[in-house]
């Protein structure tokens, strides 16, 4: 695991607790797996209020869930906002990630922008 590039870090309110170091919607909470994704949290909330950065742009550290992933591989996120190999056509690609890591573990992503702007292939 390298550092992080951030280029845009913007504020969120937490919708209720979150870890750092994972994917989170621009209304403060876990995406669904496979959604889109505002961007990473670099601190934890520990209740609805708080007031929460979020890298957005750039490369970001990232907890890795279930199955590890690969350097190199498009990466999507879980029902906890962590990064799990991309899978599916309906899925939003959130990052690439930078390096390898098994599961529980933290990877540098490449952030994509995942605003919803493309349709997922059907």
């Amino acid at each position: 695991m390298s550092g992080n590039i951030s280029i845009l870090t913007l504020t969120v309110t937490a919708a209720g607790a979150l870890a750092a170091n994972r994917f989170v919607t621009q209304a403060g909470a876990y995406p669904s797996a496979g959604a889109a994704a505002f961007g990473v949290t670099r601190t934890s909330a520990a209740a609805a209020g708080d007031l929460v950065p979020v890298d957005v742009q750039g490369t970001a550290i990232v907890e890795v869930g279930t199955g590890g992933v690969t350097k190199d591989a498009a990466l999507m996120v879980d029902a906890t906002g962590c990064v799990v190999a991309l899978s599916g056509l309906s899925k939003s690609p959130v990052g690439r990630a930078m390096g390898a890591a098994s599961a529980g573990g933290l990877v540098e992503v490449l952030l994509v922008p995942s605003a919803g702007l493309l349709t997922p292939a059907a």
